[in-house]
């Protein structure tokens, strides 16, 4: 708990991944003091007793370990990788993902990474270069909808060189939403830049549509999401960690002119019910 209230981030990287791609790097370091400073934090994280203890110590009390297998934009911390560093934690929320020009089946192998205990899949449709409501993913969703896994995906910027900004447009989550109702969709980041307006329409239309705020200034979410008092209920926190601290960004939010509940609903009741715990 964060000064009383259940704090759930959302949207969580490993501080080390197996591969990263060079331009991703650079941007990271320049978020710190030093090339030196990011590198300390990397390491200081890289186990997950350490990262677990970071938690408590920011008053975290869940969150979601993100997959990422796109190596010719950001890198890749495969799924056996976010597996690993959750086992025997569990404040900690595995989430899978797949290339799907590469993975042939990923029915099949969310039906096997769910036995293992993974609770969600993020999709990163401008760093794979696909179209979120194209046929080829509906099996996949079909199955995470069986599942009761929320599916979250990558909308709208990235400052990450070889991303291709066209297969970030929310509006492709209309489609996916009305052919299958009953699964959770995160649009991460809310079409950020380019389609706010869009996210929060579809967000607005869709019961099963939320949208989380990780990489977006907490002090600007009321300029770029005007009805967020209104809508409240459809946004989860989420921070885009180690690019900054949970922490902060979580007073940030609660300081806000919102009410006490939508700020509750924010940090972490509504994640709640999407993640089932």
């Amino acid at each position: 708990m964060r000064n009383g209230r259940l704090l759930i981030d959302m949207h969580v990287h490993l501080s080390r991944y197996k591969v990263q791609s060079e331009s991703t790097r650079r941007w990271f370091i320049s978020l710190y003091p030093s090339e030196a400073d990011y590198d300390a934090v990397c390491d200081a994280y890289a186990a997950p007793d350490d990262f677990c203890a970071m938690l408590a110590e920011k008053g975290v009390d869940y969150a979601v370990i993100l997959a990422e297998d796109t190596p010719t934009v950001t890198g890749v911390a495969g799924n056996d990788m976010v597996a690993a560093f959750c086992q025997g934690h569990p404040q900690l929320l595995p989430f899978c993902t797949f290339d799907p020009l590469r993975e042939k089946d990923m029915p099949g192998q969310l039906r096997r990474l769910a036995a293992q205990g993974f609770r969600g899949v993020k999709l990163y449709p401008t760093y794979n270069f696909f179209y979120p409501n194209d046929p080829m993913m509906y099996l996949l969703y079909e199955t995470a909808q069986e599942l009761g896994l929320p599916v979250m995906f990558h909308t709208g910027l990235s400052v990450f060189k070889n991303s291709r900004l066209k297969y970030g447009d929310p509006i492709f989550y209309d489609d996916i939403a009305v052919d299958f109702p009953d699964l959770k969709l995160v649009m991460c980041h809310g079409g950020r830049d380019c389609w706010y307006k869009e996210a929060v329409t579809v967000a607005r239309l869709h019961e099963n549509v939320y949208i989380d705020v990780a990489g977006l200034p907490p002090k600007k979410l009321l300029t770029y999401f005007p009805d967020l008092p209104r809508l409240a209920h459809k946004f989860v926190f989420g921070t885009d960690w180690p690019s900054v601290d949970m922490g902060k960004n979580a007073d940030d939010l609660a300081r806000l002119p919102l009410p006490e509940e939508a700020v509750r609903g924010i940090l972490g009741e509504t994640a709640k019910g999407l993640l089932g715990l």
